[in-house]
């Protein structure tokens, strides 16, 4: 500041010039700043509205809405209305914001991807379709016994074992949330470690569902996955009026898309 002072005395012209590039300089790192925030938040928790961001991150919502049209510009984000379930009431539905593909290797969550893909493709090739399928299984094994000791004090009730669960999934880096809804529970994913390779084998998100359905002690419908475009992984847990058998769980796992 010393400098842009003296500059400013020595060169009337030059100083308010220099001055301006400065504050457009700040201007910019702040900016730069809170995309990545936004981008963090978006990677830790998936799919979100502008509201939802804004609200995250204290701005308002023209401020919120500057960012992400900046973004949507350089091919960070993408947006989609956000998928309702049920009955759609009055006005336009919102939008909701998720990462590229291409901002999310500069995060570093996609490494591996290419490899872990050609490494199922090989044992394809040899195996076929059920030794992927055991593949997937082995895969899934220990993340299901770490997730079991996490339950142990979460009783019988699926709905308190489910959150005992998102709890699990979440150290895990799944950044999961159970909620309670009119016809059960539902357990939220918003993020998927390896949604690449799954959108092209399917058997790995079977296997999950599988966990989830063994871990929460009752059927559950998966309606939703991150790896088939969706926002987040969701999983129903049906009232349990409606619950398989204790002790012989079914899953159900959505595969039309």
């Amino acid at each position: 500041m010393k400098n842009m002072a003296a500059l400013s005395e020595h060169d009337p012209v030059a100083g308010p010039a220099a001055e301006a590039a400065v504050s457009a300089h700040a201007t910019s790192m702040i900016a730069d700043r809170t995309r990545d925030r936004v981008t963090h938040l978006l990677l830790a928790h998936g799919a979100s509205t502008a509201a939802e961001l804004g609200t995250a991150l204290g701005l308002s919502p023209a401020a919120i809405r500057r960012h992400l049209d900046a973004m949507l510009a350089d091919g960070d984000v993408i947006s989609r209305e956000q998928p309702l379930r049920g009955h759609r009431g009055r006005g336009r539905p919102a939008r909701v914001f998720m990462l590229t593909d291409s901002a999310k290797v500069r995060c570093g969550t996609h490494t591996y991807d290419g490899m872990a893909t050609a490494a199922l493709r090989w044992i394809a090739r040899q195996g076929g379709p059920r030794a992927v399928d055991a593949f997937a299984a082995e895969q899934v094994a220990a993340l299901e016994a770490r997730c079991r000791a996490a339950l142990e004090d979460a009783g019988d009730d699926p709905l308190a074992r489910a959150e005992a669960l998102a709890g699990a999934l979440t150290a895990e880096g799944y950044a999961a949330n159970a909620s309670t809804i009119a016809t059960g529970g539902q357990l939220c994913q918003h993020h998927c470690p390896v949604a690449h390779v799954a959108a092209e084998f399917p058997q790995l998100c079977e296997a999950e569902t599988a966990v989830i359905s063994r871990l929460i002690g009752t059927h559950v419908q998966r309606l939703a996955t991150i790896a088939h475009g969706d926002g987040v992984c969701t999983t129903h847990i049906p009232a349990q009026s409606r619950r398989a058998q204790p002790g012989n769980p079914a899953t159900t796992v959505r595969t039309d898309r």
